[in-house]
Parts: C-alpha cells; sequence; structure tokens
C-alpha cells in the first residue's frame, strides 16, 4: 500500500488532468516507445508552440481521469508507453503536429484521441490533421470575400478608363458565354 504521501500525489495528478481534459477542445494519446531524446525535444518545442500541452502519464492515472472527464471509451487504446496532448484552443494543432511526425518516426503511432468531448478514433485523427491551419482557412475565407469586391473594383476602372463609356462590344461578347 502506497503512502499517504504518494497517494495524495497521484489523485492531485488525476485532478489536474481531468480539469485538463474537461477545459480543452481536442486531444490526441500517442504510443511513444522508441523516440530518442533529441526528436522528443523538438516534438515537444513544436507542441509547445502551437499551445498544446504534452505528458507522458501512467495509463492508470490517465485512465481515472478520462473516465472522471467522460471519455471512459479512451481506456481501451492505455496500454503500453503512454503519452497525451492536450489542446485547450486548437481543434487540428495536436492531431496535424502528431500525425506528420508518426509519419516519420515508426516506432511512435497514434492511439485515439477525443474531440469536443468526445473520443475519436484514428482515422478521425488522420482526417484532422490533414485540415489547413485556422489561419489559413481564414485567409481562403476572407479571399472568397474579397473577391466579388475586387471585380466590382475592376468593372468600376475600366469605366473611368474609357471615359465613361460603355465597354467595347467584343468585351461584351466575351462576357455573354459566361453568363450563360
Amino acid at each position: 500500500m502506497p503512502s499517504a504521501k504518494v497517494l495524495e500525489q497521484k489523485k492531485q495528478i488525476v485532478a489536474d488532468l481531468t480539469e485538463q481534459l474537461q477545459n480543452s477542445v481536442a486531444g490526441v494519446v500517442v504510443d511513444y516507445k522508441g523516440i530518442n531524446v533529441a526528436d522528443d525535444t523538438k516534438l515537444r518545442k513544436d507542441l509547445r508552440e502551437a499551445g498544446v500541452k504534452y505528458t507522458v502519464v501512467k495509463n492508470t492515472l490517465l485512465g481515472l481521469a478520462a473516465k472522471n472527464a467522460g471519455l471512459d471509451d479512451l481506456c481501451n487504446v492505455l496500454e503500453g508507453t503512454t503519452a497525451i496532448a492536450i489542446s485547450p484552443e486548437d481543434h487540428t494543432a495536436a492531431a496535424r503536429i502528431l500525425s506528420k511526425f508518426a509519419d516519420t518516426h515508426k516506432n511512435f503511432s497514434v492511439k485515439s484521441g477525443y474531440l469536443d468531448g468526445a473520443v475519436v478514433d484514428t482515422a478521425t485523427i488522420d482526417s484532422l490533421a490533414k485540415l489547413p491551419t485556422r489561419e489559413i482557412l481564414l485567409a481562403t475565407v476572407c479571399n472568397a470575400f474579397n473577391a466579388p469586391i475586387a471585380a466590382f473594383a475592376r468593372v468600376i476602372q475600366a469605366i473611368v478608363d474609357n471615359g465613361g463609356e460603355a465597354a467595347p462590344a467584343e468585351a461584351a461578347a466575351e462576357e455573354a458565354p459566361a453568363e450563360a
């Protein structure tokens, strides 16, 4: 039987993990065996820069925290060496970084994960990893909104360049098939 001090430390670890799981939008559980210190340091740096908390944790403690957080199905993959990457804000960052790392390291593998309080499988994690970053998605949306405005500005500029006259007939003929 462990001492009271050790038991309290473990209870605190479970409480902290439970809080992190409940206050995050996504997380990925990985099997980290077979990676060297240099690769692990680079991986941790990449995750930290993305705002993801990466922790190596005992399966028993993570299992208790997952049950407390309502992620019971996560317990099915808690075997062997286990680490968890928890993302409080970005739904795709952990999946993107860890899947990319797993592709280049044969012993490192993604076990499972969760998204908005629901456990997801590795196929879903792979799908999340292929999504572009939030910044790229926002830029794409902004570009889509900007395109009609830019086209309108070009039309107005053409009218100004022609001295307020209508566009030549051949330009109108080119536009007509596009409308049909």
